[in-house]
């Protein structure tokens, strides 16, 4: 699985100051586990991670190749705010059979099992993650998620990712015009896979560029698609594709 990092975030600011900056509302903190991204002021992406309480501060549980620029733009964001980031000295364990004492069910979807955060060394219990992913549309650092991308193209929305209540935050004006006031013309959705490409590969259709086809299982795929491209068959590599 994908190397995570759990950091610490604590002092008396530490939730304020994270809800001036992330998508998602840290009011739901204390419902479990809270999965949200911080953007760019141009609406996109940076990096997604989790957030759960512990004690008196806040885990945040983000992809090892993230976490050093993540760290650096908290950082830049604290200015005098009372807060203090630190290693944690935890470790990620999930999955989806028996969850142990502890564990918090993943927000994004149901499917997608449990995380805990132990000293123990990172470990799954085995569990087929891409299979899951791809049947649910669920994006992945550094795969689907990359720092071109839109997190409503991406399904933030439908993932428990974005909160369109709560205050402002870095990047909620374009995010909220691309929910209130465009139709998404771009996007990623669930394809049809005859044959297999290697993750990344151009998709075409009608010989036009139509999107990128992503991770695969099972005769299915994410695809990041041009959605007025999609009607008919089309092509990735040597792969064909329908929309599902």
């Amino acid at each position: 699985m994908t190397a995570r990092r759990i950091l610490r975030l604590s002092g008396p600011e530490t939730e304020e100051f994270l809800q001036g900056l992330i998508t998602n509302d840290t009011a739901r903190l204390g419902d479990g586990l809270v999965y949200a991204a911080l953007l760019t002021p141009q609406g996109k992406y940076i990096a997604d991670f989790f957030l759960a309480r512990d004690g008196d501060g806040v885990l945040l549980d983000v992809a090892e190749a993230l976490a050093d620029d993540l760290v650096r733009r908290l950082s830049l964001y604290k200015l005098r705010a009372k807060v203090t980031i630190s290693p944690s000295g935890l470790h990620l364990q999930r999955g989806t059979g028996p969850a142990p004492e502890g564990a918090r069910p993943d927000p994004r979807h149901p499917d997608m099992g449990w995380r805990a955060y132990t000293t123990a060394p990172e470990a799954d219990d085995g569990t087929e993650w891409d299979a899951i992913r791809v049947a649910h549309c669920i994006p992945e650092t550094g795969i689907e998620l990359t720092p071109d991308s839109y997190i409503l193209e991406s399904g933030f929305e439908a993932l428990n990712g974005v909160d369109f209540r709560k205050g402002c935050y870095v990047g909620q004006e374009v995010t909220a015009r691309m929910k209130h006031k465009t139709e998404l013309r771009k996007g990623l959705r669930r394809v049809q896979v005859e044959g297999a490409a290697p993750v990344g590969t151009e998709i075409l259709a009608g010989g036009k560029p139509a999107g990128t086809l992503y991770t695969q299982s099972g005769g299915h795929g994410i695809a990041y698609l041009r959605l007025d491209r999609t009607k008919g068959e089309m092509t990735a590599g040597v792969a064909r594709l329908r929309l599902d």
